[in-house]
């Protein structure tokens, strides 16, 4: 049987790391393009030299040529500009969108069959852009940012509650920005309510509900936080952790239920635009939109996200 194929559209920080741990778990052999002249060739020198320390077995490519991400099974997009302080990921827009109308020409005129993961930003315009230029189904075309947005939140938990990070679990919905949805009613270690545990914590309901907020804001702004920090850059090993864990999931059938930017078709009362939401992610991509009732003050929180969503597609023009 051959083995997988998963070519990575971007050389940058996340594709780097996107290309050592798909190399380590050896989902399958790796293809690197970068329109910058022997930069992938480079990286993917290093790595694979790095493989009898590691003991990986797969191979790897670097390339400046779309033709060589023929019969790729997945794509993972991350070529677009990264965040300088003080932008917002919706500043990135104009820019990408030229480059992402370029990388899904190369997708859809080599790879026709792919699955597609999009990181790069702004996601929300990026994976819909994408879909539009390759032409391909729904499922096969999805954006990566709930998991990533989630795993930010649950780390934020487990460290104000001085637990495992194995044992929390929380997820985000919404568009990948500054409205997104960090669902504080469903968030939870092993099973016990994450508000419960801070009330016993602080011993006060009013006080438990103030550092709730302050970790769900710090959620929202996490990836600013990073880029800040950074000053040249942005975020890379926890975005290219996240798509790894889409990509292994479909790539192996687990039919994982993970926070996905899946194009909604009626659910959550979304017709037609890509937001993030709990998909079931298999052999057949999104398998899955997994919907569930949404309180009134959560439905207002995702209707301001969705809100934010059309807005930022509709400045596209496409």
């Amino acid at each position: 049987m051959a083995r997988n194929k998963i070519a990575l559209i971007g050389g940058g920080q996340i594709g780097g790391v996107l290309a050592q741990l798909a190399a380590l778990r050896e989902l399958g052999d790796v293809v690197m393009f970068d329109i910058l002249e022997d930069m992938p060739q480079g990286k993917m020198l290093d790595l694979a030299e790095a493989s009898p320390v590691d003991g990986f077995d797969v191979a790897l490519t670097g390339t400046n040529d779309y033709k060589d991400i023929a019969d790729s099974d997945v794509v993972i997009v991350t070529a677009g500009l990264p965040r300088k302080p003080g932008m917002s990921r919706d500043d990135l827009i104009e820019v990408n969108s030229k480059i992402m109308t370029s990388v899904a020409e190369g997708i859809r005129d080599n790879a026709p069959n792919a699955f597609v993961i999009v990181i790069s930003n702004p996601l929300d315009a990026m994976v819909t852009l994408c879909r539009k230029v390759t032409g391909f189904p729904p499922e096969r075309v999805m954006g990566q940012a709930g998991v990533l947005d989630s795993a930010r939140f649950q780390s934020f938990i487990a460290w104000e509650l001085g637990v495992s990070i194995k044992d929390v679990n929380a997820m985000t919905l919404g568009g990948h920005g500054d409205t997104m949805v960090p669902l504080v009613r469903y968030a939870s270690v092993n099973g016990i309510p994450v508000m419960e545990l801070l009330e016993q914590k602080y011993g006060s309901a009013a006080k438990a509900k103030e550092v709730m907020t302050a970790m769900v804001e710090r959620t929202k702004a996490a990836g600013g936080e990073v880029v800040k920090l950074l000053k040249t850059g942005s975020a890379f090993y926890s975005p290219a952790s996240s798509a790894i864990a889409m990509a292994e999931s479909i790539l192996k059938d687990q039919k994982r239920v993970l926070p996905t930017c899946a194009l909604l078709q009626g659910e959550f009362g979304v017709d037609g635009f890509y937001v993030g939401v709990p998909c079931v992610l298999g052999a057949g991509g999104v398998e899955k939109i997994i919907e569930f009732k949404l309180d009134a003050e959560e439905q207002a929180l995702m209707d301001n996200s969705v809100k934010a969503v059309k807005e930022l597609v509709g400045s596209m023009n496409i």
